[in-house]
């Protein structure tokens, strides 16, 4: 099934140097919330900037899980690595790529 509108949550984090495993420990939610229909992380070759994409169904499930007690916990665990934050949030498309 092809959608034309999702809603995209970025958040890019510089971590502390060396701390690349433990904040990935700490990053991983301890339950996949409803609504998320995707979700990625990208990292610099040098593990110090960590980019995490999810993908919501909509704007109202991705609000629920951001004020939830699972992010909140997990927030306080990332929070001794994370040097820097920011994110966004977006609405787009899945792009159909010719064969």
């Amino acid at each position: 099934m092809e959608r034309d509108r999702y809603v995209v949550w970025i958040t890019t984090r510089r971590i502390a140097p060396g701390t690349y495993e433990q904040f990935r420990r700490a990053w991983r939610p301890r339950e996949f919330p409803e609504g998320m229909l995707r979700a990625y992380e990208c990292f610099s070759e040098e593990r110090s900037e960590v980019v995490g994409i999810s993908i919501w169904a909509s704007e109202e499930a991705r609000e629920r899980y951001r004020l939830s007690e699972v992010e909140a916990e997990r927030r306080r665990a990332m929070a001794p690595f994370v040097e820097a934050e920011s994110s966004g949030l977006y609405v787009g498309r899945e792009l159909t790529i010719p064969s």
